[in-house]
């Protein structure tokens, strides 16, 4: 008796824990772990002679995002970065499904990288980040 009251609950809280379960899917859930997540928004890894450049952070959480800007060395965050399709509906809305999730430059050509941060609400925000801060080790 005891197992199967036990089976009973641990299904009720299971459905009640899906029901509950956030997509992640809008600027406001996904502005919270953006802003704690901000030290990892992106990389620079030395790689096959080229600066890789990656937005995997950003790119994990897109589904609030509608666009990401990015300037280097001092540039103004102007050039878009592509952001393949949120898949709402699905499980994972936010999975990545492509190898999409870096740029490429000359070897120790990236000093900084700006970025602007479009949100799905208009929002937008920005960030400096120097190349020791973001170089993968």
């Amino acid at each position: 008796m005891r197992k199967i009251l036990l089976t009973a609950l641990m299904g009720s809280l299971t459905v009640a824990g899906a029901a509950h379960a956030q997509q992640f899917t809008t600027a406001a859930e996904v502005r919270p772990i953006l802003a704690a997540t901000k030290a990892q928004w992106v990389a620079v890894r030395e790689y096959d002679g080229q600066d890789f450049v990656y937005f995997t952070q950003l790119l994990s959480w897109r589904c609030g995002l509608s666009q990401i800007f990015y300037g280097l060395n001092d540039a103004p965050p102007t050039t878009p970065f592509f952001m393949e399709m949120c898949y709402e509906g699905t499980p994972a809305p936010n999975a990545i499904e492509t190898d999409a999730i870096y740029i490429t430059q000359p070897l120790g050509s990236v000093q900084n990288i700006r970025l602007r941060l479009l949100y799905d609400d208009g929002t937008e925000e920005e960030a400096i980040f120097a190349r020791p801060q973001v170089l993968m080790r």
